[in-house]
């Protein structure tokens, strides 16, 4: 002991001058860094406390409970029961009771008169949707609007008093690396804050033709869906709607719809109960640096037009496949100004000047922007209404095929093969085991599948063996996965 308290003492008169040294270097540093000037970094504060913020916020942002009838669809144990069911036969082959389901997420005040903005996902389908606030106080809500495209959702409550609307701020003015947080009911645990940063701007997770998400590291957990995130104004610039989570949980990436593209939503859900979209008559897929080399360009910009519907907008201006879109209403169109959601929030019957290079020469075309009618673009594409298209249902999803036009807009790869979801119920197993409209089904119990008919059929091959469930391997946004889908759903 005493050879070691020697060694400390004597070891402690040398390390003292090394170590002011070395402190006094950092400090200096420091102080170079946080000096002003050209070139020079400028100091970083950090909030001390997110108390404030999060004090003023919280009154307006609601729980939001739905319930919903989901049929039975029968199988596994339940076959079994009825299959020794002691009355008679017709009484057996009776249909299932339907079953009450419940999910939930958040939603938050944008009007004082009883207005609340949610996800379409959330309220999609519920027969009751229920609101509650922070301090308790409980309302049945009536549903103005959605629009699943955005997923974007508005309902209405009558309030016993007048409520605290919150603003709105601009997403656009929003720079990764900014503070921000995040406000849900994750996992039911109600008024849950969380803190982060924006880490991305403009990401297309191939969920629709609309992507343009925030992305943050903000926890956002299954029940954070359709809350907001904040600036440290206390604006809304975001609306949580989406994580990549392999695990279910938070691993630090979620997205958010940006402020200024829920707004033109949101408005005109309030005031139509619909949104209607600008509508140019063109399919078209990204411009890769493998595609601008073969065409001799100097850089991968614009939207390469690989079809132009007949007599619509831009065929009836002069652009034809083959055309890349390098400018949009004086806009420029790459990553950052993806054409979809600029055409889609253009007024109806405006005209705007289209710039092309066509043979590597720029063109410009002025184009009148039509109204987008879903109704007729199917038709026009696939030469059948949406009702009569290629569609099944299997364990609570509506699948289709994946035509070259779902491709495009999603960003499906062509070597991808399977069956794209379409629709998945709420409160379903499949839509707590995390999917979602977008994904991909490209095997069901280690089996490869090509389309719809296929899931349905390899389905029904894993039940009549006995099992309780299926394995799905997903695809989504350039990664694989699998998910377990119990047959009693």
């Amino acid at each position: 002991m005493r050879l070691n308290s020697s060694v400390q003492r004597s070891g402690q008169p040398l390390f003292r001058p090394v170590l002011n040294v070395f402190l006094g270097a950092i400090l200096v540093a420091m102080a170079l860094v946080a000096a002003p000037g050209d070139g020079v970094a400028k100091p970083v504060y950090l909030p001390s406390s997110f108390a404030d913020l999060a004090e003023q916020v919280l009154p307006s942002v609601v729980n939001i409970t739905v319930t919903k009838e989901v049929p039975r669809t029968g199988g596994g144990l339940e076959d079994f029961l009825r299959r020794f069911d002691p009355r008679a036969p017709e009484q057996r082959e009776r249909p299932l009771p339907p079953r009450r389901r419940s999910g939930g997420g958040t939603g938050f005040v944008v009007d004082a008169k009883g207005l609340i903005v949610t996800n379409n996902h959330v309220v999609e389908d519920a027969d009751k949707i229920t609101v509650q606030f922070q301090e308790g106080e409980e309302y049945d809500a009536e549903l103005v609007g959605t629009d699943p495209a955005t997923d974007l959702a508005v309902i209405r409550i009558d309030p016993k008093h007048k409520l605290t609307a919150l603003k709105f701020g601009d997403s656009d003015k929003a720079r990764v690396g900014d503070w921000v947080i995040t406000i849900g009911n994750p996992f039911g645990l109600s008024g849950t804050v969380t803190a982060g940063i924006i880490s991305a701007r403009n990401r297309n997770i191939q969920t629709g033709l609309y992507d343009d998400f925030i992305q943050t590291d903000s926890s956002i957990n299954p029940g954070n869906s359709g809350g907001p995130m904040f600036n440290l104004d206390g604006e809304v610039i975001g609306i949580n709607t989406a994580i990549f989570s392999p695990s279910g949980g938070n691993d630090g990436i979620g997205f958010s719809i940006p402020s200024n593209l829920a707004k033109t939503v949101i408005t005109q859900l309030i005031e139509k109960g619909e949104v209607k979209r600008g509508w140019l008559g063109v399919a078209f897929q990204p411009v890769t640096r493998e595609t601008a080399e073969s065409l001799g360009l100097d850089e991968a910009r614009g939207a390469l037009v690989s079809s132009v519907t007949a007599d619509g907008p831009a065929e009836k201006a002069g652009i034809r496949s083959g055309d890349i879109i390098i400018e949009y209403d004086g806009k420029e169109v790459n990553a950052r100004q993806r054409l979809p959601g600029m055409v889609a929030n253009t007024p109806i019957g405006s005209k705007v000047e289209v710039v092309v290079l066509r043979k590597g020469k720029r063109k410009t075309f002025t184009v009148q922007i039509a109204e987008r009618d879903e109704d007729k673009i199917q038709a026009s594409l696939g030469g059948q209404a949406p009702g009569d298209r290629d569609e099944v249902s299997v364990l609570a999803m509506t699948l289709g095929s994946l035509t070259t036009e779902v491709r495009e807009s999603l960003g499906i790869d062509e070597d991808v093969e399977g069956a794209v979801i379409l629709h998945v119920e709420p409160g379903s197993h499949a839509q707590e085991q995390g999917l979602r409209r977008g994904d991909v089904i490209v095997s069901v119990s280690l089996e490869d599948v090509k389309n719809p008919e296929e899931v349905v059929a390899r389905v029904e091959e894993v039940r009549k063996e006995g099992r309780p469930s299926a394995l799905f391997r997903i695809y989504r946004g350039g990664n694989y996965f699998h998910v377990t889908i119990s047959f009693d759903d």
